[in-house]
């Protein structure tokens, strides 16, 4: 059994309802669900849209391989109305991105875990403070709460509702 952190996030459709479908999905597929972050918004990163994301952290715990969750993850997105396109930033109904897989770092073509720029973006590090401050990142050597202290974005994220 492995404890999976998942980042997910949208800012078109129903984002809320979204969300919650998204859970339910990962929760009859991939695992059991553990934990759940509130609910953040933020203006998009790396491009510009009138829509603000809807951010939330997801910990599940699984007995899949990493491969085989993200397999997974990107089923129900493209199930959720996910169309990817070129541009890596763009409008989504939702991104579900794996940030940690139990301490595992995995460097593939398709997964690179934990993920990559989680220490760069306000919006991962909000929610994950919910969930795991004191989750130490298995490459940098930091908590959540030390990197969040540490990161660069200084994007405003604000708890929704």
């Amino acid at each position: 059994m492995t404890r999976v952190y998942f980042l997910l996030g949208g800012n078109l459709g129903d984002r809320e309802q979204i969300l919650r479908e998204a859970i339910e999905k990962m929760s009859k597929d991939v695992g059991t669900v553990v934990k759940v972050s509130a609910i953040y918004e933020t203006e998009p990163w790396g491009f510009h849209h009138e829509l603000n994301f809807l951010n939330q952290v997801v910990v599940l715990d699984s007995d899949l391989e990493a491969i085989e969750i993200l397999n997974l993850t990107q089923s129900i997105e493209k199930d959720l109305g996910r169309i990817r396109k070129k541009n890596q930033y763009s409008e989504r109904t939702i991104d579900i991105d794996i940030l940690f897989y139990g301490e595992e770092r995995i460097a593939s073509e398709r997964l690179e875990v934990p993920h990559p720029r989680i220490q760069e973006r306000m919006f991962a590090l909000m929610p994950m403070m919910d969930v795991g401050e004191d989750l130490v990142h298995p490459v940098i050597g930091k908590t959540i709460k030390e990197l969040l202290a540490d990161c660069p974005d200084k994007m405003e994220v604000k708890k929704y509702k």
